[in-house]
């Protein structure tokens, strides 16, 4: 399920809620509208409403820190790309094939996350997943060094395109993945609905209240929005910037 349909879904079960509420108030016996039942009832929506809200910035302070992470694991791979890149440079021209290699890959990688960046400069085969740094690996490993220094940018360059390798299944593995809890989050929406059901219970029934319920209940549903968008890094509207990854596709085969 899209963060946007979640969030929709969210959307109606609060604000329908409130719908109810106001339907049923006219029903209510009078004793149950007393000052004293409001107290109490006021006591009882703080208290949840305390929870939503701490739950609630508990799950945005995680998104966030997940959107975060992937970013500067992001431009870390891409400095180790860049990195990459300019060891095999240096070991000789015996490396040619592995660097076309590299930048294939980083062209198909930026095709699959960014599709709708694609520009004159990724014109390239695509690659399966991962594919590139375990070709450029395996290319690496064909080599003869003829020196000590030939040796040592062999091994430095076998380790880099090793974690460059363990970034791509990585990424692979954060694609299409969630690390909020769905019952976490149908708890949430269910506070959140029975603390608006008490809103249009007790409220007074015209347009202004109305809509400041309605803005409320939009406001709840955007920062549940948010927070799927940004548990999906590699997905939706709020993606990671594909900056860094094109900073190093242009630095590469230089």
């Amino acid at each position: 399920m899209s963060a946007l349909v979640a969030s929709l879904i969210a959307f109606g079960c609060i604000f329908g809620g409130t719908l109810l509420g106001e339907r049923l108030r006219p029903l209510l016996p009078d004793h149950h509208v007393s000052a004293e039942s409001k107290d109490v009832l006021k006591l009882g929506i703080g208290m949840i409403a305390t929870l939503s809200a701490l739950v609630l910035g508990l799950l945005i302070a995680s998104a966030k820190g997940t959107f975060d992470t992937t970013s500067s694991e992001l431009k870390q791979t891409s400095s180790k790309i860049i990195l990459l890149d300019r060891t095999m440079a240096e070991y000789g021209p015996e490396t040619k094939e592995a660097r076309d290699v590299l930048r294939r890959s980083v062209t198909s990688a930026l095709e699959r996350v960014w599709p709708e960046e694609k520009t004159e400069q990724m014109e390239a085969k695509a690659l399966a997943p991962t594919a590139g740094a375990e070709t450029v690996q395996n290319k690496l490993l064909q080599l003869s060094p003829k020196s000590d220094a030939q040796r040592w940018l062999q091994s430095r360059a076998l380790q880099v395109s090793a974690d460059v390798a363990e970034a791509g299944w990585l990424l692979i593995q954060q694609r299409g993945e969630s690390s909020l809890s769905k019952p976490f989050l149908v708890m949430l929406v269910c506070w959140l609905t029975i603390i608006f059901f008490c809103f249009g219970l007790f409220s007074p029934r015209n347009a202004t209240v109305s809509i400041v319920l309605l803005i409320c209940a939009l406001s709840v549903a955007s920062s549940l929005y948010l927070i799927q968008e940004m548990d999906s890094p590699y997905q939706g509207l709020m993606k990671v910037s594909s900056g860094p990854l094109r900073s190093a596709l242009v630095q590469l085969g230089r």
